[in-house]
């Protein structure tokens, strides 16, 4: 067996590798224009190694991963914080990194995350590009409604109408003004279709799944929200418990406490924020239409304010549709979820 620790860069990529049987110990740098990475491992393939690879979760490194797969070595990825925490010397270099992650795995220490399968990471390419599309929507409508209110004409949503638009089209602009007006409404007409469409598909993929469609019955959860959940949660036992979720996506208060004294900071923000978005939105919809979450809402909203209370409501939900998923039922506003349910209780909670 050849245990490889891989500190990876998008140019290049430092190795430090050890063979088992010998003892044999070695240590290289490969770059990834030149294909020299991609030589060196095929050659190992070729001479029938068994290989395991270790690495940071890094950015970049999906032909690396298909790479290792391809030739069917096997590849451990560890979490970039933990490997941080178990760094002794106040010494960082490349090959410092490299020792220290074949040390790891040697010492059986490597702390391993959760790794989703392709066709989840492709999937999630769909979400992303529709929501970086509709961010772009957004600034083209935002443009227009400028052009619109620098006339005197503040229509907001009556200005996507068809009315809207032709009294757009008639404003008297100048030369430039007006040939900004038209390329804005050639996005805008191009975009649409190509937003509906990805709505569409990722709604055709929710169909196939019944734990999205299960977590669609929560108020305010609509199909992107629900296929957002499921590709990136991936599978409810990887958390023992609600309070996990609401780590995992970032929704929870920074902290820097010591001597007793509590210091909460802003929400962490780690995970994916583009989860971290659709709960927000979705939280905010059931506020709109379920009294119990408008109750909740106007609450936290008086005695903090609006922004607190919609993270507040994100990470509620969040950790409602844990349950759900992990219980296998549907929403009822008179189910209780989390770690306490059916316990007994008395007025200061469970016992």
């Amino acid at each position: 067996m050849l245990i490889i620790g891989v500190d990876y860069h998008p140019s290049f990529q430092q190795i430090a590798f050890l063979i088992e049987e010998t003892g044999e110990y070695d240590e290289r740098q490969l770059n990834h224009s030149d294909g020299e990475a991609e030589r060196f491992y095929r050659d190992l393939q070729q001479r029938g190694i068994s290989v395991r690879v270790g690495m940071e979760a890094t950015g970049f490194a999906r032909w690396f991963e298909r790479l290792l797969a391809e030739l069917g070595f096997e590849l451990w990825i560890g979490d970039p914080a933990e490997i941080k925490a178990k760094r002794v010397k106040k010494r960082k270099t490349d090959r410092e990194d490299a020792r220290l992650l074949l040390r790891l795995m040697r010492e059986d220490r490597f702390p391993r995350i959760w790794v989703p399968s392709p066709e989840n990471r492709d999937l999630r390419q769909l979400l992303w590009h529709r929501h970086r599309l509709v961010q772009m929507r957004t600034r083209i409508m935002n443009q227009l409604q400028s052009l619109a209110m620098n006339e005197g004409k503040r229509w907001k949503k009556k200005l996507w109408n068809e009315q809207g638009r032709a009294q757009l089209e008639k404003l008297p602009l100048g030369f430039w003004a007006s040939r900004r007006r038209q390329e804005l409404l050639e996005l805008l007409d191009r975009m649409n279709p190509t937003i509906n469409e990805l709505t569409a598909a990722a709604v055709q993929e929710v169909k196939s799944r019944p734990e999205a469609l299960r977590l669609m019955t929560h108020p305010g959860v609509g199909p992107l929200t629900a296929l957002a959940y499921v590709l990136i949660i991936g599978t409810p036992t990887r958390f023992r418990c609600g309070k996990q979720i609401g780590t995992y996506v970032g929704m929870v208060p920074s902290e820097d406490s010591s001597g007793g004294k509590q210091r909460l900071g802003h929400i962490s923000r780690q995970g994916s924020s583009l989860l971290r978005f659709l709960l927000v939105e979705a939280a905010q919809t059931a506020a709109r239409i379920d009294p119990e979450w408008r109750s909740r809402y106007m609450h936290l909203a008086m005695r903090r304010n609006k922004g607190i209370a919609k993270v507040a409501l994100g990470r509620r939900l969040a950790v409602r549709l844990y349950w759900m998923w992990r219980n296998g039922c549907g929403y009822s506003p008179s189910l209780e979820f989390g770690s306490y349910a059916g316990q007994l209780g008395d007025g200061h909670g469970v016992k």
